[in-house]
């Protein structure tokens, strides 16, 4: 088995494409076939190698390797269609000394017109076959006179084209209705139906799986399949990825690329997961499987025909699991711009990268996407007492007597404190809640706004310790200061006692 994935370079690479190549490659290491990724970059106004080291870099993120490519060669190549034009050129003649094609002198004016004219009488905008009478000899005058013509394929006359779509069943087209199409435009590069049957013939492709919007281009490859002597290969057209409001997914329904996934802090274990379930299921009741699993689960007979939705929020279920399995120390990591956009600047410090890892627990267990990390920790390196206090519900809440208590008690405690890990912590609660008769909210919500400035946040047994961690860091871990419990317990009862003094 060998298959392709086979992107244009004149973008970013978007989800759809993204799946398609996925289910390409599932196919190919569930069976232990050949997974190949061809560039086709015949398009010279918007392609560019910036696009496509973009996609390349999208697809080594996702965890998509290939066995024959651009940039690792292979017995097929080249692999870059701009780089294939002398074979185009080659069967393009072997096509014209057959008469299976014809030179074609008509204008883009001309052609316009005529399709102008169909659409207003309710015909098929077909070409006419205006070019198709002229001789081999006419022909060759008109280019000796200096003329550039196009090269059309000349399509057999009342023939139905059947194909046994692996998802869809059998396909059936009539040759009346698909007009002889350009093969070969008048600059001399290839038209994407002609280069894509010489393409993966020659690159001995045995699976074509794509979206479905490559149907209507089937039965011209096929047709040119035969004409060419190849034997066409299996074809499988995937349903399109649409939008929560079941249009093609688009721009105004958010991100739809691999790119912005990323940037929003998306693993890519998660939006492959999340992708191979869109129009397939690896069966048994279960969705959340390693990419391995799936490939050895993958099949096109169970891929399903209906459109499927994108759903943000599931992919966002997906990534919560994933985080929670997650290596602590690659979740630091690949958490640090996120850190750095948001003011928190934090160096690839291994000491500082330890502490965040450390840190980690105490987010990727509570929140959808890396980027919403930074705000989960802010608490660490950034405490005001008084600026907690500044709002007025939980000052009034601060200012009860039990809640108080808990203040000083806990201040009293601290005072003398070494860093606190879990069992000291524990001990120090204990002591306030005998202290102050509190227990239960009434205690640790206090020494919650007390240690970390917020009414809200990660288990106190996570987070408490972490503080003191941090605080012992020297300024060379490349993270910002951290104020340690014993100094917030101090600060939050000195700006307590300054916004209410005692009667």
């Amino acid at each position: 088995m060998r298959v392709r994935f086979a992107p244009s370079p004149t973008g970013q690479l978007h989800v759809g494409n993204a799946r398609t190549a996925l289910f390409n490659w599932l196919l190919a290491r569930g069976s232990g076939g050949t997974f190949i990724l061809r560039i086709e970059d015949t398009d010279v106004e918007r392609s560019t190698r910036e696009s496509e080291a973009t996609i390349v870099r999208d697809l080594r993120w996702l965890g998509l390797d290939w066995d024959e490519g651009p940039d690792i060669g292979g017995a097929h190549g080249p692999y870059r269609q701009s780089e294939r034009l002398h074979l185009y050129q080659s069967y393009a003649k072997e096509l014209l000394t057959a008469k299976a094609a014809y030179h074609c002198f008509c204008s883009m004016a001309q052609l316009d017109a005529e399709r102008q004219e169909a659409l207003a009488e309710g015909r098929p905008t077909r070409y006419a076959g205006t070019c198709r009478r002229l001789s081999p000899e006419q022909a060759a005058a008109r280019i000796a006179a200096g003329e550039r013509p196009a090269i059309r394929f000349r399509v057999p006359e009342e023939r139905d084209v059947v194909f046994a779509d692996a998802v869809r069943g059998d396909v059936r087209f009539q040759t009346d209705v698909i007009g002889d199409p350009v093969i070969v435009r008048a600059d001399g590069t290839p038209a994407y139906n002609f280069a894509v049957v010489v393409d993966d013939a020659l690159m001995e492709v045995t699976h074509v799986i794509r979206g479905e919007d490559h149907i209507s281009n089937t039965p011209r490859q096929i047709l040119l399949y035969e004409a060419l002597g190849f034997a066409p290969p299996i074809f499988a057209h995937l349903s399109m990825v649409m939008g929560p409001d079941h249009s093609p997914l688009s721009k105004r329904h958010g991100a739809t690329s691999v790119a912005e996934f990323r940037a929003k802090g998306y693993l890519p274990e998660a939006l492959v997961n999340y992708l191979a379930l869109i129009g397939w299921s690896p069966g048994g009741g279960d969705e959340l499987l390693p990419i391995d699993e799936l490939a050895r689960r993958f099949s096109l007979e169970t891929v399903g025909h209906s459109a499927g939705v994108f759903d943000e929020e599931k992919l966002a279920w997906a990534n919560r699991h994933y985080l929670k399995m997650a290596d602590q120390a690659r979740l630091a990591e690949l958490s640090l711009p996120y850190f750095n956009d948001a003011g928190v600047r934090m160096a690839p410090d291994e000491r500082g990268l330890a502490f965040l890892a450390a840190a980690m627990a105490m987010a990727s267990s509570s929140v959808d996407r890396l980027n919403q990390v930074p705000a989960r920790l802010t608490f660490l390196f950034d405490y005001d007492a008084a600026a907690a206090l500044g709002d007025a519900q939980l000052l009034a809440e601060m200012r009860g007597e039990g809640a108080r208590a808990v203040v000083v008690a806990l201040a009293g405690e601290l005072a003398e404190a070494p860093r606190l890990d879990r069992e000291k912590f524990r001990e120090i609660a204990n002591r306030v809640k005998a202290r102050t008769s509190q227990k239960g909210k009434a205690l640790f919500h206090p020494i919650r706004v007390v240690l970390t400035g917020r009414a809200e946040g990660p288990e106190l047994d996570l987070a408490v310790p972490t503080i003191d961690l941090g605080a012992e860091l020297p300024a060379s871990a490349g993270i910002p200061k951290i104020v340690g419990n014993k100094e917030r317990a101090s600060a939050f009862a000195r700006a307590l006692d300054a916004l209410s003094p005692e009667p």
